[in-house]
């Protein structure tokens, strides 16, 4: 699909379709509206007093040929009037979630060229800037399809996209924004891909070759295989994988875009490519969805793509500790004891609480490697969802004002994020009678215990973990979410990484 900015009039353009934007209770008042009035005729009134054509989010009408003026509509073949909600409650997630399904809509008419009114789709906070990169950004993740095991794909796609400028903007400034809206679309659809693949296919393998294609100039990849991480004492990680017959991979990323600065910012992501619950086997039904444990890992991995385009004046590496959590014979047992990467010993008292160990092992090798911030991203636990539900991630941290950051960082872009205690109290819930502490803290605050193990390893760095479990995965198409896969995760680390480069300057 290309994408790119035009200022052509759409009206005397040949083009499938014309989308915009209407706002709740200002149809009438709508200049883009008022500008196709001719196209339609008096049809348009009766669809507005009726209610038909409507700003409600999600509304969206075609006015196909058969009703537009041909006379004055010369090649233009449809309008889309799209519902953006409230005005008071527009924000970029709302533009996002608005267009999205009309773009669906313009697809399932077998619209092949589309152009969008953008100054339609603007509001009090967001400014055309804004707006090109958000619609850029819909028009990648609400168009999008997990179509590689199908032998019959579909035949309807948008092909070309233009977003309509007056002829008088800046395009240097535009074109910047168009690029990284582009680039933070197709990363978040490339997390999308890797969670929604079956777990045959994605394994720690395939997404350490993901990554080391995606090594550039400005970004460095590593890997580290089974007899690294053991001479780097990764107990917990190592112990995690021991039941499978895929060997494990730890995948390093690095982007130094400030050689100046000696703070290095730290993102990790949980990269359980399948987990059965080890030896501490899930029911069916709880182990369907887990080839997408690996989300958090996929989320980190991705943002890394659009960090190393858009070049912002920060330093962070990622790590993804990837293995599958299975009940081989080799498998680790309840009641075993293993040593983190920091000597840590730890009681294994669930072998179902894998993510955190291998969160343990990545933490520590983020402090050997000079990062004074970490953000861990991960499917940590089921607990997050009886918390909060399905509308936001969890937060939790050590540092009020750095996990203010990183949520500020994630709600700015359409990613609720909301804080979780982390008291001291808490901590007794995992102490071991063998051991320096054990893996599972019991069912009471389970997300607040999971998060604060993987925090005992933080030393004196400012940490945030994110629990994105209830997040990762939709069963739903709604807005500009596409059933299955989210992406949860992407535009906060990547936001998070362009508001700490501009605080540098």
């Amino acid at each position: 699909m290309k994408i790119d900015l035009d200022s052509i009039d759409p009206i005397t353009s040949d083009l499938d379709c014309l989308i915009i934007g209407l706002f709740e209770g200002e149809e009438e008042e709508s200049s883009a509206l008022n500008r196709v009035k001719d196209l339609v005729g008096d049809s348009l009134d009766v669809l507005l007093e009726t209610g038909e054509i409507s700003g409600r989010l999600g509304n969206n009408v075609l006015i196909h040929s058969l009703i537009l003026n041909s006379k004055n509509a010369k090649g233009l073949k449809r309008i889309i009037f799209c519902g953006l909600g409230s005005r008071q409650f527009f924000s970029v997630a709302r533009l996002r979630d608005g267009l999205a399904p009309a773009l669906r809509r313009a697809r399932g008419t077998k619209c092949n060229s589309v152009a969008i009114d953008v100054d339609s789709f603007l509001g009090d906070s967001i400014d055309l800037r804004d707006a090109i990169e958000q619609t850029a950004q819909a028009c990648h993740t609400g168009l999008y399809r997990y179509e590689t095991f199908k032998s019959k794909k579909a035949s309807s796609n948008i092909e070309d996209v233009k977003i309509l400028i007056g002829k008088d903007e800046d395009l240097s400034n535009l074109h910047d924004a168009l690029n990284i809206g582009i680039a933070i679309g197709q990363s978040v659809n490339l997390a999308r891909d890797l969670a929604n693949g079956p777990p045959n296919v994605v394994t720690p393998s395939s997404m350490a070759e993901v990554a080391k294609g995606m090594g550039s100039q400005h970004l460095e990849v590593e890997i580290l295989e089974t007899d690294d991480m053991d001479a780097l004492g990764m107990g917990a990680l190592l112990g995690v994988a021991r039941g499978s017959a895929q060997p494990p991979k730890l995948i390093i990323m690095s982007y130094f875009g400030d050689q100046s600065s000696e703070n290095v910012m730290a993102f990790l992501g949980k990269g359980i490519t399948f987990d059965s619950g080890g030896l501490d086997i899930k029911s069916t039904v709880g182990m369907r969805t887990m080839k997408g444990d690996m989300a958090g890992g996929a989320a980190v991995l991705a943002a890394m793509g659009a960090i190393e385009q858009a070049k912002p004046k920060m330093n962070v590496i990622a790590i993804i500790p990837a293995t599958e959590n299975m009940p081989g014979g080799n498998a680790q047992r309840p009641g075993d004891v293993v040593t983190a990467m920091d000597g840590t010993t730890i009681e294994i008292d669930n072998t179902d609480a894998e993510g955190r160990l291998v969160l343990a092992d990545a933490v520590c090798l983020a402090l050997a490697r000079g990062a004074n911030k970490i953000i861990d991203v991960a499917t940590l636990t089921g607990a997050i969802r009886s918390a909060l539900g399905e509308h936001c991630v969890g937060a939790f941290g050590n540092s009020s004002d750095f996990t203010k950051l990183v949520i500020e960082a994630g709600e700015s872009v359409g990613e609720r994020i909301w804080e979780l205690p982390t008291y001291e109290e808490y901590s007794r819930q995992f102490e071991s009678d063998i051991a320096d502490i054990k893996n599972s803290g019991g069912a009471s605050g389970g997300a607040i215990t999971g998060a604060m193990f993987i925090g005992h390893f933080r030393g004196e760095a400012d940490w945030v973990h994110l629990d994105i479990a209830a997040m990762s995965r939709s069963l739903t198409t709604r807005g500009e979410i596409v059933k299955g896969a989210t992406g949860s995760g992407v535009r906060t680390l990547v936001n998070l990484a362009n508001v700490v480069s501009q605080t540098a300057k």
